[in-house]
């Protein structure tokens, strides 16, 4: 099965060298899932020529907002929406959650001062509890119409979405290692996010997480969708 990734962002330049770009985290994320990938740098206004270029689609991270004037945003979601008319397979995370939920009629906003950042858990429908990676100020505050919340906490109310058998997307990053999470955090701390609100999050940084299991479950999906 060969999935397209869609980049909407570009690492820092301090942390590339050491953990390459964001459609590289996810080839190591999803690995052992017998999976192809290509990749198209969409932030950079390069484009698949068809939806049915790959048999699924992932968007991921970015540094910008949904609700942002670039000139690619506008094709990204009518991508989105002709990928989810089409029923082929669409994984979104943080940005790619965002602009998915902002694709299909929902609504994306910046939430005041307060990041959400570091090791953060996650209740879901079940009853059960997740800890993931997150960085995010921008949070889906309106979800689109078909789309169930599947993964919530006090910070963000609209952590996962599931579109029927069609899209899933989260807000947190299963994709990221600690290690860069670690490295973000710094290279961000008193120039985009306030030291006294980053200082704490380094602390539990290295805890651990369920990123397999996600992966398993973003593997599943995609697979079967």
């Amino acid at each position: 099965m060969k999935i397209g990734i869609l980049q909407t962002g570009i690492v820092p330049e301090n942390l590339s060298p050491n953990h390459g770009e964001y459609p590289d985290m996810f080839k190591t994320f999803l690995d052992g899932h017998d999976f192809e990938f290509q990749d198209f740098s969409v932030v950079n206004g390069s484009f698949p020529s068809s939806i049915n270029e790959c048999d699924g689609w992932l968007v991921t991270g970015s540094k910008h907002g949904a609700y942002e004037d670039h000139d690619w945003i506008p094709p990204l979601e009518d991508f989105i929406r002709n990928v989810y008319k089409a029923d082929i397979p669409i994984v979104g995370i943080c940005f790619g959650h965002q602009i998915m939920a902002q694709a299909l009629g929902g609504k994306v906003e910046k939430f005041g001062g307060l990041w959400g950042m570091g090791t953060q858990e996650y209740s879901h429908p079940d009853g059960t509890k997740t800890k993931l990676l997150a960085m995010h100020q921008d949070q889906v505050v309106e979800k689109p119409p078909e789309a169930e919340i599947i993964a919530s906490n006090d910070f963000c109310k609209m952590a996962g979405l599931a579109y029927k058998n069609k899209a899933l997307s989260f807000q947190p990053h299963p994709e990221f290692t600690h290690e860069f999470m670690e490295g973000l955090i710094k290279s961000r701390m008193g120039v985009t996010i306030p030291v006294e609100q980053a200082e704490p999050s380094l602390a539990d940084v290295y805890a651990d997480n369920d990123s397999k299991a996600y992966a398993n479950r973003i593997a599943e999906f995609l697979k079967s969708a």
